[in-house]
């Protein structure tokens, strides 16, 4: 069935017994289990004028199906993960290949074997391939930070070219950090991968909705007990209740439409936003994208191609690789960094992670700590960041207590 669209001033919140806030995986997977699991009546509130939060595709004026919001491609290791996620979507078993764009010179990313020979030549390359097998093991990834902390003068060397060739220079521009400010974790996501394996994930489960993730996301929220009010931002609609008048106050309840909401409230949005940034705004990197159109049938030879040394565009994607769509023309889009400075014009899509940083943001949760009834999930509400496999995890995680809690009220 289709979804059930509904303006917010015309609902009648008594009728539902559970609110959600963002139509992301978060949001709709929490959404759809409820109405399946505890036969709950849901209201999911969307700041966005369209359903799927960064998830959204469409098809834009050359017939190309592209990301709106970033590339984004399914991969997993979690078999329940992706049981969940196919009973709303067929699959294309796309296998996603990143290349980084060295002064003209493709080589593929993570750095590998056939990266090394790309960069070193192939006797060198041989002789530290086998530095590497003899010290880590074959078909291992190990991260830069590990080959600088050893005593083989060769490794430091490969350490030190991936870090200036393919870390360097992106991280600057991805973060507007140097590198000694990105947090450890960070840096530790860019490995040498001791394999000829080219492609940029290795999970069991990898592929894109054969159709789009825009009708994916139509067929989960297609319920007769989900209703979904589009345009609506919570911190338009939600009345919040403090125990005091202090700044650092806990919520006592949250309102909507003049009455207290009982029913769990699942809030997937940005924490700062919904308290009006009263300690101030939580760092995050936004993003710009540019379109171009191509008279031609590919582009780059591979789906996306980042620019680690050259370019202020942190990386192009064409939709085509990724989509298995055919045809005479092709749009790819650049990707810019940028700071997260306006609200109203911006969207938030990294979260800076450091130590002032996530001490800022638990100020904000404490002061949801004292409302039982709301749960924050995803990568906004939690101010971490996650791929698209561990969201869909922890909504199921998080409706299954929900479900249970539900039944057991029932119960009594």
């Amino acid at each position: 069935m289709s979804v059930n669209y509904a303006k917010f001033n015309e609902i009648d919140i008594e009728s539902f017994d559970a609110v959600v806030v963002g139509s992301g995986f978060a949001g709709s997977v929490v959404a759809r289990q409820l109405a399946d699991m505890a036969d709950m009546r849901v209201l999911i509130i969307e700041k966005r004028p369209h359903i799927a939060g960064n998830m959204y595709d469409e098809y834009d004026d050359a017939g190309i199906l592209v990301h709106r919001y970033g590339p984004h491609i399914f991969h997993a290791n979690s078999q329940r993960v992706f049981n969940y996620l196919r009973q709303f979507s067929g699959w294309l078993g796309y296998q996603h290949h990143v290349l980084a764009d060295w002064y003209g010179t493709y080589m593929p990313v993570p750095f590998n074997k056939n990266s090394m020979e790309i960069a070193f030549g192939p006797e060198k390359a041989a002789r530290l391939i086998q530095k590497l097998v003899d010290t880590y093991g074959d078909e291992r990834k190990v991260t830069i930070n590990e080959l600088r902390e050893g005593d083989d003068e060769e490794l430091a060397e490969v350490a030190d070219f991936v870090y200036k060739n393919v870390f360097l220079y992106y991280t600057q521009k991805q973060w507007g950090q140097t590198p000694e400010e990105v947090d450890p974790s960070v840096t530790a996501r860019v490995p040498v991968f001791v394999s000829r394996d080219d492609r940029y994930f290795q999970d069991t489960y990898q592929g894109m909705p054969i159709y789009g993730y825009t009708r994916l996301f139509e067929e989960m929220l297609g319920h007769d007990s989900i209703t979904v009010c589009l345009n609506t931002d919570a911190t338009g609609v939600f009345d919040l209740e403090f125990l005091d008048g202090s700044e650092d106050s806990k919520l006592k309840s949250i309102s909507i439409l003049g009455k207290a909401f009982e029913g769990p409230i699942v809030y997937t949005g940005p924490l700062d936003e919904l308290f009006i940034g009263r300690f101030g705004r939580l760092p995050y990197r936004s993003l710009d994208f540019v379109y171009e159109t191509y008279d031609e049938e590919y582009r780059l030879p591979c789906g996306t191609v980042n620019y680690t040394v050259t370019e202020d565009y942190t990386r192009i994607t064409e939709f085509k690789h990724l989509t298995g769509q055919k045809g005479p023309n092709t749009t790819i889009m650049k990707e810019y960094s940028r700071p997260y400075e306006d609200p109203d014009r911006q969207i938030p899509y990294y979260a800076i992670l450091n130590d002032e940083n996530v001490a800022h943001y638990e100020r904000y949760r404490a002061l949801t700590e004292s409302l039982p009834n709301f749960h924050l999930i995803g990568r906004l509400a939690e101010y971490k960041y996650y791929n698209m496999d561990k969201i869909v995890e922890n909504a199921l995680d998080l409706s299954r207590e929900l479900v249970a809690a539900a039944k057991e009220h029932q119960a009594r």
